[in-house]
């Protein structure tokens, strides 16, 4: 599935399934809130925190899609095109850090 499909079917489901669209501020927090999902998980998974009882049967690619679906939902309201906005973000990167990450003494093995 491309951005633009992925768009189109958020869209889509969120306008028969699931009604209407959440307010911006309302998807914001919902963001955030994956966003904390997925941080706890990585944090149990990779990092030094134990898994809870109530954490395990989370599922990083899930909680990543999660943020995802919320991610989509705040650029259809907002009129922005994903795919458009990638390409933009990887050229300004590109760009800017043509040699920054190559000449950072920190990177080298």
């Amino acid at each position: 599935m491309t951005i633009e499909e992925a768009q189109k079917t958020v869209d889509q489901w969120i306008n028969t399934t699931g009604v209407r669209y959440f307010n911006e501020l309302t998807n914001m927090a919902m963001l955030a809130e994956e966003v904390g999902e997925v941080a706890r998980i990585i944090a149990r998974q990779y990092g030094e925190q134990s898994f809870k009882a109530s954490d395990k049967d989370k599922v990083l690619a899930d909680e990543l899609a999660d943020v995802m679906f919320v991610v989509i939902c705040l650029a259809n309201q907002t009129g922005v095109d994903l795919t458009e906005a990638l390409k933009r973000n990887l050229e300004n990167k590109t760009n800017r850090d043509a040699t920054r990450h190559k000449d950072n003494e920190k990177l080298k093995g």
